[in-house]
């Protein structure tokens, strides 16, 4: 199937994302379970086969995903009574533009009614928009476009870009963004801000607009860097830390001449990394039975830690190898999470079962992170 030096990894992996086709309604008779984040990781993971083997059908599955995720998350759930495109397109218009308003998460209740007071517990469980979900399926659909050559994909990024910043910007002054809003953008679900949304946001429209003559997103970046100014991106998540790591690979990737910020330079986002790694091992959050863990946060940060291999190719300077080096010490972790998550008896208890699909997908990006890393 896989003929490459990691073929055990690919093939693992490979296995692992047949499971999940199987099981959400991808391929096989079950009822489709679309949900953002899990699908955006899993287009690259197909990708990532596609480029190891040469299977045609891993391409086939990320195109099949694709059209999936955009016909039954850019409608209006099948329990609302609103129907058709979230973005109030007819029918054809909206299958040439399925992203332009926005994309529903996938939770398996509706969102919460306009007016009725907010549940925190019960919010996790209800549907709506998250802006940093948005921005991975930009990801995934720029992988896409960069795998296949077709446009198309890019412009669906593009539009994507711009009903998220529209949808999830405040009129504040300083602006800011929305944690999350309704299905329709509407009006925000939860007002608060994600720690990190304004800067996935400005390093996927600076990765999305590479290379296009699209100069679109312009006002969008300028104002996303604004909000990036003066901010401290640290934290002890160990999902948070795989994501500011996935930020820097992406950071360093991206040519020079197109990163018209100054607000995030790589080096002080690595450094911010650097210290978020130290704090999150001081939690001994890896140390815990697996009841007590949640794969698909562990396993952000064992993706994350593979953007080393990337920025060490890029970037021989004095000061980032500095870094490296102490960046390299922490890279034993990356192995620790996908062999404790890789034993069958840690994923028999709830914490693995309740989030099957988006563990069973993130432990395949890992074994496969390079083609959801590069880009």
């Amino acid at each position: 199937m896989i003929s490459t030096m990691n073929d055990s990894r690919a093939n693992r992996a490979s296995r692992l994302m047949d499971e999940f086709a199987e099981e959400s309604g991808l391929t096989g008779t079950q009822p489709q379970r679309r949900y953002l984040w899990t699908d955006a990781h899993a287009v690259c993971n197909w990708l990532s086969l596609a480029h190891l083997s040469d299977d045609t059908r891993y391409l086939d599955l990320a195109r099949k995903l694709v059209t999936q995720v955009h016909e039954v998350l850019g409608r209006h759930r099948q329990d609302d009574p609103r129907t058709g495109w979230i973005s109030g397109l007819s029918d054809i218009e909206g299958s040439h533009h399925p992203t332009m308003g926005g994309l529903r998460i996938g939770k398996p209740q509706s969102e919460r009614p306009d007016g009725s007071p907010e549940d925190e517990r019960a919010e996790w469980q209800q549907d709506g928009q998250y802006y940093h979900y948005l921005t991975k399926w930009m990801h995934a659909l720029h992988q896409m476009a960069r795998h296949t050559g077709e446009a198309e994909f890019s412009r669906w990024a593009i539009e994507l870009a711009h009903a998220a910043h529209h949808g999830f910007r405040t009129r504040s002054d300083p602006p800011r963004l929305y944690w999350k809003m309704s299905i329709d953008l509407s009006r925000p679900l939860v007002a608060s801000t994600g720690y990190h949304d304004p800067l996935d946001g400005l390093i996927t429209c600076l990765e999305i607009s590479s290379g296009q003559s699209d100069q679109s997103l312009a006002d969008v970046i300028a104002d996303l860097n604004g909000m990036c100014r003066g901010r401290s991106w640290v934290t002890e998540d160990s999902l948070g830390v795989g994501g500011l790591l996935f930020d820097c690979g992406r950071l360093f990737q991206l040519p020079s001449q197109l990163i018209s910020i100054d607000t995030v330079a790589p080096e002080n986002l690595l450094q911010d990394a650097l210290q978020s790694l130290f704090l999150f091992t001081r939690t001994g959050a890896l140390h815990q039975p697996a009841d007590y863990r949640l794969a698909f946060r562990e396993l952000g940060l064992a993706i994350g830690l593979q953007a080393c291999a990337i920025i060490s190719g890029i970037d021989p300077s004095p000061s980032i190898n500095r870094n490296l080096s102490v960046l390299k010490t922490y890279l034993p972790l990356q192995r620790q999470i996908e062999d404790f998550w890789l034993t069958p008896a840690n994923r028999r208890g709830p914490t693995w079962t309740e989030h099957k699909d988006i563990n069973t997908v993130m432990l395949a990006t890992s074994l496969t992170a390079s083609g959801f890393l590069s880009v």
